[in-house]
């Protein structure tokens, strides 16, 4: 297929990136297209862990063009960082293109982020407080900065002065902070970024129309989930950029003719890092089990994630709003030697069975699961096609099919690049 769409269908870290660099391996281009450095994916090569924030994950492949698309929040000292961290462990970059209409995550995005959580006090909504939601109000609101803006000093410079003049009186007379930005030494600090940059800068929508109408095979890296979309996502406790299926459209630059199939990541299970209502939550011990076999710790924070059973309910959802074709089923070797594994095939709300997704938190908050129970299954470390796996492994498998109405082509049995069985 030409382009395919890799798409979280959970609350994130379903292990996109996983599938991504096995996808990868036969592709030319890896275009990201939303989020900041707010994400995080982990890539194994034998015994090599990658982590990456903002840089596609396909940049492991010399041969493969990673394009940063205009849906994307640029922190530029933060990229740089990323991008020595690469080099330093010999991988080129010589491949990476950054987008001229993605907006750059600018220093009082930062300092306003954090203090706008502060004062929601015990209802924050736990964001990592890296200035990516401040940034995309500025893009709405028509006054934030792109990275072709680093290309006109002048222009760039009254940009930042007249921002920070307000963004100062934010900081000082609304929320009561104390550091405020030095307009001056940010747009100094920035059009040098800007100077590094430059080589890797382009215009991603024409590259990644060039790429698909000559025939070259591209995927669209996800950034965050289904469930932390701004539009479809458990609103309010969501991401603050469009990172459903439709999003990769406008953050690519392309029409929806173009993307040729949509591919849908999940856990065996399910995990959350934000707040929330969270129906197949587990706690104690059995959540500590689940959460300690699936290293269930953010990559950048080592903050411990929400954990629980596979959610059929959502994952309906996710094949609806994304238009999801095929199933990326991640993780399916931490349910191992477990005496039981429980799949949630409905809500109970109210004293009805439900089957839908509540757009209400508050509905979402008195929905108890409905469980099927497997039996558990053994060791899957040697299994390389779906036939070898257990076949209590399969039933979990064939049910997770027959709820979301749509084939398991991809099945995770380990954390390393070697260890999917392609259907």
């Amino acid at each position: 297929m030409a382009s395919t769409a890799i798409i979280g269908a959970q609350w994130g870290d379903e292990g996109k990136a996983k599938i991504i660099d096995r996808l990868a391996s036969s592709a030319q281009m890896v275009v990201r297209t939303a989020g900041g450095n707010n994400a995080g994916h982990t890539v194994a090569v034998q015994d090599q862990i990658y982590q990456f924030r903002l840089i596609p994950s396909g940049i492991l492949y010399p041969d493969v063009t990673c394009v940063l698309g205009n849906g994307t929040a640029i922190d530029p000292q933060d990229l740089l960082a990323e991008m020595r961290q690469l080099e330093e462990r010999g991988v080129s970059l010589s491949n990476l293109r950054i987008s001229l209409r993605a907006h750059l995550v600018m220093p009082y995005h930062k300092i306003l982020d954090t203090l706008m959580e502060a004062a929601r006090g015990r209802e924050d909504l736990g964001t990592p407080r890296r200035g990516i939601g401040p940034c995309y109000m500025d893009k709405v609101e028509r006054i934030g900065l792109r990275v072709c803006d680093l290309l006109h000093p002048d222009e760039f410079a009254h940009k930042v002065k007249e921002n920070v003049k307000i963004k100062n009186r934010y900081i000082t007379k609304v929320y009561g902070g104390i550091e405020t930005v030095d307009a001056d030494a940010v747009v100094e600090q920035y059009l040098q970024y800007g100077r590094t940059l430059k080589p890797y800068m382009a215009d991603a929508s024409l590259l990644v129309y060039t790429a698909i109408q000559s025939g070259q095979t591209v995927i669209f890296e996800g950034a965050q989930a289904t469930m932390l979309d701004v539009g479809m996502g458990t609103y309010p406790y969501v991401t603050s950029s469009h990172s459903a299926a439709g999003g990769v459209c406008i953050g690519a630059g392309i029409g929806p003719a173009m993307i040729h199939h949509t591919l849908g990541v999940m856990k065996a299970y399910i995990t959350r890092a934000g707040e929330g209502p969270f129906p197949t939550e587990l706690f104690g011990g059995e959540a500590q089990e689940l959460r300690d076999r699936g290293n269930e710790y953010e990559m950048s924070t080592g903050l411990a994630r929400r954990v629980g059973w596979f959610d059929g309910v959502m994952g309906r959802l996710a094949v609806r709003a994304n238009g999801l074709e095929s199933i990326a089923l991640n993780k399916l070797d931490v349910c191992a030697n477990m005496p039981v594994v429980k799949l949630c095939t409905g809500y109970k709300k109210d004293g009805s069975a439900i089957v839908d997704f509540p757009a209400s938190l508050e509905d979402l908050a008195n929905c108890e699961p409905i469980y099927e129970e497997f039996e558990g299954w053994g060791k899957l470390d040697f299994c390389k096609t779906y036939e070898e796996l257990p076949e209590a492994a399969r039933r979990f498998v064939a049910r997770v099919e027959e709820i979301c109405q749509i084939p398991v082509t991809m099945i995770g049995v380990g954390p390393g690049r070697e260890q999917t069985i392609m259907r």
